[in-house]
């Protein structure tokens, strides 16, 4: 007897189940606040030199101000640099980073700001930008945040997957919750940038014990409520954080996985666990049904099943090219997801309006795959919405900043493609790889899309070098993306590969299979 079987004469999928994903949903919700959480925790404000002696209450159009701050070349105030003398002409030009003071005679001389910044705190009443002036020079710094975050995340999957493998998966959810709880904390409580982004990095890799799934749309919602009503970003922090404490709660209606307990040898728990889940499912089974030979048998056929390896996605011709391809994919849908995500500025919408939109576009995104992938096919779907990613970025670097409506229906339309990208890539990528390796292939895959997700952050550092550059990047890599997804099989309508065998056979790429169609009715 197969665990699969077990699992059938017990109830399948059942209440007893379903009490447990409602008990697991608030990691469901936790996640998608805590990974778009920098829109509003490293927000930067507008912002300019303090100087001394500055009027109360200065509008940008105050004649004082352009006597002391040069011009940017699309006419606004300088935000990191001053004149170091003031000047009697109230719209001297600056001329750009480009040419130090000096270069042109007459040209007047300026400097970094000497005494920090003032910042326009109607929007945000405190971010970590305006905390510790990551703003000018220190705004790689800023981005950073993001990036250490996510490399968190990275590494704290690789741990808790081989964790939790070792000491069960309820404990390690455990772990992960007061982890999170607690470094969450200390992150709210930081008192210099080195302790908040060491914490933050460390709050990724527990947020990782959680099961990582497809942005749900409740979490993406609630984030814009939240920090609309939180302006502050320690308690913000905090905001997001507290919820972890009902979920340790929580844990003790979540039993330990049957699967892991049979391998371990501990029969008898087992056998309680299923004896109850049978009894919540309507399915009662006596002592007979699930005897402790059956159960003997099944723990030891669990003992010796090898676990496969990441090594093994690559032993094979077929299966080596479906994960390079699924590699591509997947850093693709999440670096431009979060790229498109993170950017939230230019829009012609306050942030709070268009993390609302960002979060309500989801839904129609995910009807439109579920229509798509029944008519179309996983693999075009794919593509499909990775190109309209790319298209949506590459048309909003040819309109302008004053049509702001059309510069915010683009953003909406590439966050709308790239998360029904996000949530196709789930479903195709699990239907790509046999029984026995689906989860490393979706563990291997999980993993390179962090790895995108990671850099989105600091590819949006690109601005510095030309403005359009970090659109450009999200959007052509996305376009690699969707190329590299027409390479792979398509699935709709195809039985599931059990074995590595049926991978070699079925899963050939469309021009291999091709060839091979004509060689297969010779043989017939």
């Amino acid at each position: 007897m197969r665990f699969e079987e077990l699992l059938d004469q017990v109830g399948g999928f059942g209440p007893f189940q379903l009490w447990n994903v409602a008990l697991l949903a608030l990691p469901r919700v936790l996640l998608p606040m805590h990974f778009l959480l920098p829109i509003f925790l490293a927000a930067v404000p507008a912002h300019r030199c303090a100087l001394p002696g500055a009027p109360a209450n200065l509008s940008p159009q105050d004649a004082w101000l352009e006597a002391h701050l040069p011009r940017e070349p699309d006419g606004t105030l300088s935000s990191c640099l001053y004149f170091t003398h003031s000047q009697a002409l109230p719209n001297t030009t600056f001329w750009g980073a480009g040419q130090s003071p000096g270069q042109l005679e007459g040209e007047p001389s300026t400097a970094p700001c000497p005494q920090g910044w003032d910042y326009d705190r109607s929007e945000f009443s405190s971010t970590i930008a305006t905390e510790w002036n990551l703003v000018c020079e220190q705004k790689g710094l800023n981005k950073a945040t993001s990036t250490f975050f996510f490399a968190g995340v990275l590494v704290g999957a690789v741990a808790f997957g081989y964790l939790s493998d070792r000491f069960g998966r309820r404990r390690l959810l455990l772990v992960a919750y007061v982890g999170s709880l607690g470094l969450g904390l200390a992150s709210a409580a930081s008192v210099s940038y080195i302790m908040f982004a060491i914490t933050r990095t460390l709050t990724g890799a527990a947020l990782a014990g959680f099961t990582i799934i497809v942005m749900p749309l409740v979490g993406v919602m609630l984030l814009a409520l939240v920090g609309y009503l939180i302006r502050d970003w320690r308690w913000l922090l905090l905001a997001v954080t507290l919820p972890c404490a009902p979920g340790i709660l929580s844990l003790r209606w979540v039993p330990e996985s049957a699967r892991w307990l049979l391998t371990q040898g501990r029969v008898e728990e087992a056998h309680r666990y299923l004896l109850r889940c049978a009894r919540l499912n309507g399915r009662p089974v006596g002592e007979d049904g699930l005897s402790q030979e059956a159960l003997n048998k099944v723990a030891t056929q669990e003992r010796v099943v090898q676990r496969p390896s990441y090594l093994d996605l690559f032993r094979t011709p077929r299966l080596r090219h479906i994960s390079l391809c699924c590699m591509v994919v997947w850093f693709g849908v999440n670096f431009s997801y979060y790229g498109l995500s993170l950017d939230v500025s230019g829009l012609g919408l306050n942030v709070y309006q268009t993390q609302l939109l960002f979060g309500a576009v989801e839904l129609p995104s995910k009807l439109l795959v579920y229509l798509l992938v029944r008519h179309a096919g996983r693999r075009l779907t794919q593509a499909g919405t990775l190109l309209g990613t790319a298209l949506a970025l590459g048309v909003s670097l040819l309109v302008t900043s004053e049509t702001g409506a059309w510069r915010t229906a683009l953003a909406v339309i590439g966050k709308g493609f790239s998360e029904a990208a996000f949530t196709t890539a789930y479903l195709f990528t699990s239907e790509l790889y046999p029984t026995v390796l689906r989860q490393t292939g979706m563990g291997l895959t999980s993993l390179v899309g962090r790895l995108g997700g990671s850099l989105a952050p600091l590819a949006a550092l690109l601005d510095g070098i030309w403005l359009s550059l970090p659109k450009l990047a999200y959007g052509g890599i996305a376009l690699l993306a969707a190329c590299t997804a027409l390479l792979l099989p398509e699935t709709r309508q195809a039985q599931l590969p059990e074995t590595i065998q049926d991978v070699e056979r079925r899963s050939a790429p469309p021009r291999l299979q091709e060839e091979e169609m004509p060689m297969k009715q010779v043989q017939d």
